[in-house]
């Protein structure tokens, strides 16, 4: 197959028959879809220039609340949730997969004002 025989016209990072993203051209004289097998003339990628970028989040990812005249580190986003120990509303909280795959995530939360710390089970 070539991609003078596809039924569709698509932007030329995507294949025209399935829609996947197509590898880049290498040394051979077609490019591959990796799902569907599709073929199509590395001569149709001439002049096409491809960019990317990776970005990276913050390794410390934490922002200070200033409650009353302390100021409050807070790691992980912010919800309403009541303290179970002081009554107060708003925690932070984090995820982790702690079984096996095919279970739910972990949730830890963690108190703004006197740091108590649960978790919850889904």
């Amino acid at each position: 197959m070539d991609s003078s025989s596809s039924c569709f016209h698509s932007d030329p990072d995507f294949c025209p028959e399935c829609g996947s993203i197509l590898p880049l051209p290498g040394l051979q004289d077609t490019v591959t879809c990796p799902r569907c097998k599709f073929k199509i003339d590395v001569k149709d990628f001439e002049g096409k220039v491809v960019q990317s970028s990776t970005v990276f989040n913050k390794l410390e990812g934490s922002t200070t609340l200033l409650q009353g005249k302390e100021a409050v580190e807070i790691h992980g986003p912010m919800i309403e949730r009541k303290c179970l120990r002081c009554g107060h509303e708003g925690m932070t909280y984090h995820t982790r997969q702690m079984r096996s795959a095919d279970e739910g995530q972990t949730v830890f939360y963690m108190c703004l004002k006197c740091k108590y710390q649960e978790k919850e089970d889904s």
